[in-house]
C-alpha cells in the first residue's frame, strides 16, 4: 500500500439552500476542489460519491452517474460510484478514494458528498434518516433517531453523573466555532440556557441539543503522496482509514453508553498511523447529538469512558483547550448534509493542517483525526491526516 495525500478541497455554504439543486451543489464543490488541486478532467481515475438518501430527498437514484454527468467528467467515461453508509456515507466515500489510491489501482480519484434535505417536508426527511436504524425493530415501535440517542444519554447521565449542562455545553462551543466558519448553516452564539429553554425533543435531549437538516455538498481530490507536490504546496497526508460495524439496533448491543465500532475504528486508525490519541492536535468527531460528541472522545481513547462531560466543562474540547473538537462547528452548527458530512469533516482537518482555517485556526496543528457514524453507530470510520 502507497501513502497517499489530499491535494485538493472544496466545500459549498450549509444550509438551507432552497435556491439550489443537488446538482448545483456538486458542481459547486466539485469545481472548486479541482481548482484547489489543479488537476484537470482528464487525469481523474475515478469518484466516489458518499450519499445516502438522494431517492427519497430529491427522488433520484443513480447518483453516481448523474455527478459525473454534472461535473463534465461523463465525455471521459470515468467511472463514478455511489456509496452509502448512513450518515457515514461520506468518509466511506473517502475510505474508498483512499484505498484505490493506496492500492495502486488509480492515482488520482475524487472523494465527494452530497446531500439536498429540504426538498421534502420535515417529516418525510426524518422519516428517509429514520432507515438508518433498525426500521422493523426500532422504527416500527416509535424510535426516532434523537429518542434513540436520548437513550444513550440516560444511561449516560445516571451511570458517571454527566449533567444536563455539560450536554447544552457540547451545543454551545459548537455554534461558538461556528460563528468563526463561513460555511456554517448557523451564524449564532447561544447559552446553556438557550438550550434547556429550547423545545423537548426527547428527554433529555432539547432541539438545541440536535443537528439540523441541512443542504450541502464538500470533496477532496486524492493523489499518491509521491506526486502529490506535482499539484499542492501544501499536500495533506492520511495516515490512516479504517472502518468497523455494529448491532444496527440498540437492544443488540454490548453496552448503551459505548459505541463499539467506534472504539474499533479508532483502535486500528492509531495502530495504523502509528500514533497515539494524546498526540492528536483537533479532532472532527460526529455530534449528530451532544451526547455523540461526549461519547465519542470517549471511545476514541482521549478521556476516560464517563469522564466526557466533564472535560467539556473544563474546557478541553473548546478552541483553546487541550484538544479542540470540531473546530468547523461540527454537524450540530456547521450542519449536518448526511451524505456530505465525512468529506465537511476532513476538509475541515486539512484546512486546519494547511493553515487555512482563519479566526478558528488551532496553532501548530500537525495531526488531525475525522471520525464518521452511521446510524446510531452500525458504522464508524475514523481517518487520521498530517501535514
Amino acid at each position: 500500500m502507497r501513502p497517499v495525500s489530499i491535494i485538493g478541497v472544496g466545500c459549498t455554504k450549509f444550509g438551507e439552500r432552497w435556491d439550489d439543486s443537488l446538482r448545483d451543489l456538486v458542481v459547486e464543490t466539485g469545481v472548486a476542489a479541482i481548482e484547489d488541486s489543479g488537476v484537470t478532467g482528464e487525469e481523474i481515475d475515478a469518484l466516489y460519491v458518499g450519499n445516502m438518501s438522494g431517492g427519497r430527498f430529491v427522488e433520484q437514484e443513480h447518483i453516481g452517474a448523474l455527478i459525473a454527468d454534472y461535473a463534465g467528467l461523463s465525455r471521459l467515461h470515468i467511472p463514478s460510484t455511489r456509496v452509502e453508509a448512513a450518515c457515514a456515507s461520506g468518509g466511506l466515500a473517502l475510505r474508498q478514494a483512499f484505498l484505490a489510491v493506496a492500492s495502486g489501482y488509480c492515482d488520482i480519484v475524487i472523494a465527494a458528498g452530497v446531500e439536498k434535505m429540504t426538498d421534502v417536508s420535515s417529516g418525510v426527511a426524518a422519516d428517509a434518516l429514520a432507515a438508518a436504524a433498525d426500521r422493523e425493530w426500532e422504527c416500527f415501535f416509535g424510535a426516532t433517531f434523537p429518542a434513540l440517542y436520548a437513550m444513550m444519554a440516560r444511561l449516560h447521565m445516571r451511570r458517571f453523573g454527566t449533567t444536563r449542562d455539560q450536554l447544552s455545553l457540547v451545543a454551545v462551543k459548537n455554534h461558538h466555532h461556528g460563528c468563526l466558519n463561513p460555511i456554517s448553516q448557523y451564524q449564532t452564539e447561544i447559552t446553556v440556557e438557550d438550550v434547556l429553554c429550547s423545545p423537548m425533543v426527547a428527554d433529555p435531549l432539547h432541539i438545541l441539543d440536535c443537528s439540523p437538516i441541512t443542504d450541502g455538498a464538500a470533496a477532496l481530490v486524492l493523489a499518491p503522496a509521491e506526486i502529490a507536490k506535482k499539484y499542492s504546496d501544501t499536500p495533506i497526508r492520511i495516515l490512516a482509514s479504517a472502518q468497523a460495524s455494529d448491532t444496527l439496533a440498540l437492544h443488540d448491543r454490548r453496552d448503551l453508553t459505548t459505541l463499539d465500532a467506534t472504539v474499533h475504528a479508532g483502535r486500528s486508525a492509531f495502530q495504523q498511523a502509528g500514533l497515539t490519541p494524546p498526540q492528536i492536535d483537533l479532532a472532527e468527531v460526529h455530534d449528530c447529538f451532544t451526547i455523540a460528541e461526549i461519547l465519542a472522545i470517549e471511545d476514541l481513547g482521549f478521556v476516560p469512558k464517563g469522564s466526557g462531560g466533564k472535560a467539556v466543562e473544563d474546557g478541553m474540547t473548546a478552541l483553546s483547550g487541550a484538544l479542540p473538537v470540531n473546530t468547523s462547528g461540527g454537524l450540530k452548527a456547521c450542519g449536518h448534509p448526511v451524505g456530505a458530512t465525512g468529506i465537511k469533516q476532513a476538509y475541515e482537518i486539512a484546512l486546519q493542517l494547511r493553515g487555512e482555517a482563519g479566526k478558528r485556526q488551532v496553532d501548530e496543528a500537525e495531526f488531525g483525526l475525522a471520525h464518521n457514524v452511521g446510524g446510531s453507530g452500525g458504522t464508524a470510520i475514523v481517518h487520521i491526516f498530517s501535514r
